[in-house]
């Protein structure tokens, strides 16, 4: 078995996104800026934003956290995204999902320019991706892809089972590696909670991608030997065994599913440090005008 290291591959991706802000602002270009809407007090919203400025500072952009109260108004909300859709001096900028009741998240996001959706969540970045051009992939599903690349796993001919339809993420990756390229070629099956005779499915995967959120439901017995695992879940729970009392733990049960798969990626340190990471990358294409031409 084979431990897919998240983290390494994740400062790995930082050393070369900070070499080319180097040489960028060597030839006088402009740094790349990244904005951060959060709104409310979620302690796991403001520790994700942490880290993303932190994870800015480390590659050399330009950061910024505008925060607000939740009480802020839908309209107060779209203002604010108006403005830095046409704010030049910004590339990217993300809205910090949950939003309070009062607000419409879809809305809010389809105000986002899809120039500066470096969260990959806009419908056009997503249909973008459907018919195979050049989009802003949302984070999760890109880390994965990257994760898949730097490990040479695979994926041309293999049987993905993909467990979990978000539109951040299920969706997303089933599209991805159904697509030709590589990594992609797979046959992808998109499985849910609706799904029947889902232990059939998975026990016939070469690859499964496990983001349903729900705590240890991938079981060993479900898995064929040697199938790769990835594990997308993260859920806090209750430790008499961490200085925090808390503990994080995925949608796979690691212990006995380990000792069966040929690659697997770990919670915490496997899919989570790519997911900031590719928003980096997002953020770089942004300002270089990579996706869509400035």
């Amino acid at each position: 078995m084979i431990l897919i290291d998240g983290n390494k591959i994740s400062a790995e991706i930082k050393e070369e996104i900070a070499l080319e802000v180097q040489q960028m602002k060597k030839r006088g270009e402009k740094t790349p800026h990244l904005v951060a809407i959060i709104v409310g007090h979620d302690g796991a919203s403001e520790t994700y934003v942490g880290h993303k400025e932190k994870s800015c500072k480390q590659v050399g952009f330009d950061s910024t956290v505008l925060r607000f109260e939740d009480t802020v108004t839908e309209k107060e909300l779209l203002e604010t995204v108006d403005k830095l859709n046409n704010d030049p001096a910004i590339d990217g900028f993300i809205m910090q999902l949950p939003l309070p009741k009062h607000i419409s998240e879809q809305k809010v996001i389809e105000a986002i320019d899809p120039k500066k959706d470096v969260d990959g969540f806009h419908p056009i970045n997503l249909g973008r991706i459907v018919i195979g051009l050049p989009a802003y992939v949302s984070a999760t599903p890109a880390g994965i892809i990257e994760l898949f690349k730097r490990y040479k796993i695979e994926t041309s001919g293999k049987n993905v089972v993909v467990i979990g339809r978000s539109n951040i993420v299920g969706k997303p990756i089933s599209i991805l590696l159904s697509q030709k390229a590589n990594p992609g070629d797979a046959t992808v099956t998109l499985t849910h909670s609706r799904t029947k005779n889902l232990k059939d499915i998975v026990s016939k995967a070469d690859i499964v991608i496990a983001a349903l959120g729900q705590p240890e439901f991938l079981t060993a017995e479900m898995l064929k030997e040697g199938a790769v695992v990835i594990d997308v879940g993260i859920t806090r729970i209750k430790s008499e065994n961490t200085k925090s009392g808390w503990k994080l733990i995925g949608d796979v049960k690691f212990d006995e599913v380990s000792k069966k798969a040929s690659f697997i990626t770990p919670v915490p340190g496997g899919v989570g440090p790519m997911t900031i990471v590719s928003l980096l990358q997002n953020t770089l294409k942004a300002a270089k005008g990579e996706i869509y031409p400035k």
